[in-house]
């Protein structure tokens, strides 16, 4: 018997774009996802058994050849994302809505694609990815009012935050396992009064790891650049890609490199272009091994150690020219 799959990144944004189109078009379907930064997710489906996949917020250039293999297998392939998708090929079988604009996010994508059914779940998402004027001037639009927002961008936050980790050990929910929990609620905010217990363990989290990350003195700084250093613990790594968030609003002109130590000796790297330069965050990582992102927030999940020195000396000249 043929099988559905959904795929999708765990953070925020990978979360509530998916929210979205099930509380759309509900479908029994396999569930694949991960912390954040495993995006090579497309692989674990198995071309014998999948009928259809949905895939949502993951790089299509970092899952191309699991892609071909399933579309040479007949499989049909819904796929909306917004990074860098590289080539993108004419299939039959392939629906894409990709959009690589600096200020959308995939939530956002799916949002426009159902006419804001379920504008309060994108919002979310939005939010949690950073996208906040963007967000703004969406739930203004939508009537929502100021507390509202708040809620939504706490939620947002927290549950962006949820996705960060090495492993799923990590994080205090599996992706998966959240998404379940709120497959059902057809408002944020009904998840939010029915489910007290699942959002004060995401929030209680975050302001503890925040805590502990605020007490954080920049490693490497110059004119229109930082970089901090976090230790190898699970805080530092729950904490690292919301942080960088962080940093960022508090400063729109300057950009942010958040560096966390591996078990291993080497690194992991959030990356953020300034808010008012959002460009270049893809390019830099990229020019690095296990590199990629987005133009305005990129990361590198295996930064080698000897390559510790290269990678700041390039991040200062890449944001050098942004004061």
């Amino acid at each position: 018997m043929k099988t559905s799959f959904d795929v999708f990144n765990g953070d925020a944004d990978g979360i509530c774009a998916l929210l979205q189109l099930r509380l759309a078009s509900p479908k029994d379907s396999v569930l694949i996802t991960g912390v954040k930064r495993d995006i090579a997710l497309l692989k674990q489906v198995d071309p014998a058994v999948a009928q259809d996949v949905t895939v949502l917020d993951i790089a299509m250039e970092k899952n191309r050849a699991a892609m071909d293999n399933l579309l040479s297998q007949g499989v049909r392939v819904f796929y909306a994302d917004h990074h860098n998708p590289g080539e993108v090929p004419d299939h039959p079988s392939l629906t894409t809505h990709i959009n690589t604009a600096a200020n959308t996010c995939t939530s956002l994508i799916v949002d426009k694609l159902l006419d804001g059914r379920y504008r309060e779940w994108a919002l979310v998402g939005a939010y949690g990815d950073n996208m906040i004027a963007t967000a703004d001037t969406l739930a203004n639009k939508s009537g929502l009012c100021g507390q509202d927002r708040i809620k939504l961008m706490q939620f947002g936050t927290y549950l962006n935050y949820n996705g960060y980790g090495s492993s799923l050990s990590d994080l205090l929910f599996a992706p998966a396992e959240i998404y379940r929990l709120m497959a059902a609620y057809p408002s944020p905010f009904n998840f939010i009064a029915e489910r007290p217990d699942v959002y004060a363990t995401l929030e209680d989290g975050f302001i503890g790891d925040s805590e502990k990350a605020a007490a954080i003195m920049p490693y490497s700084e110059r004119a229109g650049s930082r970089i901090f250093m976090l230790p190898d613990e699970a805080w530092a790594r729950r904490i690292s890609g919301v942080y960088s968030n962080d940093l960022t609003n508090r400063d729109p002109e300057v950009a942010n490199a958040v560096i966390t130590a591996k078990a291993d000796g080497n690194y992991l790297v959030s990356i953020r272009a300034p808010l008012k330069n959002r460009v270049g965050a893809d390019e830099l990582a990229a020019s690095f091994p296990t590199g990629g992102g987005r133009k305005a927030a990129a990361g590198i999940n295996c930064l080698p150690a000897e390559l510790l020195n290269d990678f700041i000396d390039a991040f200062h000249q890449r944001y050098q020219l942004t004061t």
